[in-house]
């Protein structure tokens, strides 16, 4: 794997908003990828809002910001890139779009593909002692880079042992996944599976399966 970045031109229209404001808004986006890192997106300086930058007056030799909006101040949230691009911290930023569709934790790499496919493979999933799922009717999911996952109907779990877990977790290819929590008796597991209430629609398959991590569980078996 090759550890060096390149640019490319992104053909998605791309906004970054902080407490409901528009901070940046462009359909010239320069995507950075590779290295083994997440991408970054950079807005040419006509596109980005300069009224909310706010020197922060540090010294070095990137120029930093702070974006400022009525009643909020993100430190340190945006910096000068190459050729005078502009680009965001993204946890700092309240919602990223890729047209209109929210998108969470990092851009998407034009790179990465998932791809989701219905199996008749049968899974067996044991912890704590007990089957806790079994299925021949499983839904594959394959990420570049990624270990196979393998998302379960509900119904083919033991739905009385799994607890809803107050963990959420996001993902800029799938969404926002929820957690259960394995509880037999006095035993338990934490956070043991997830799912997806609204995948985004390139995993709509996904939806209100469940996936269990296998180093959390005693033994996965897939025949």
């Amino acid at each position: 794997m090759t550890n060096s970045r390149e640019w490319m031109a992104s053909p998605k229209r791309i906004r970054v908003l902080l407490r409901g404001r528009t901070v940046a808004d462009s359909n010239q986006v320069m995507l950075e990828h590779g290295g083994g890192r997440p991408p970054l997106y950079w807005f040419p300086p006509d596109d980005v809002d300069h009224r909310l930058l706010v020197d922060t007056g540090a010294g070095g030799k990137t120029v930093v910001w702070d974006v400022e909006v009525p009643g909020h101040r993100a430190l340190r949230a945006a910096y000068a890139g190459e050729q005078g691009y502009i680009g965001f911290v993204w946890g700092r930023m309240d919602m990223w779009l890729e047209e209109d569709e929210e998108v969470f934790v990092h851009p998407r790499d034009p790179f990465v593909r998932v791809d989701v496919v219905r199996s008749s493979r049968s899974i067996r999933i044991e912890a704590l002692g007990e089957v806790i799922a079994e299925t021949r009717r499983p839904t594959l999911l394959f990420e570049t880079g990624l270990p196979t996952r393998y998302y379960l109907p509900l119904i083919d779990t033991r739905v009385d042992w799994l607890k809803p877990s107050d963990t959420v977790t996001r993902c800029p290819y799938k969404g926002e996944a929820h957690y259960y929590s394995l509880r037999i008796g006095e035993q338990s597991i934490d956070d043991v599976c997830w799912y997806y209430r609204y995948p985004t629609q390139e995993v709509a398959a996904i939806a209100g399966l469940v996936c269990f991590y296998p180093e959390r569980v005693d033994s996965l078996l897939v025949e």
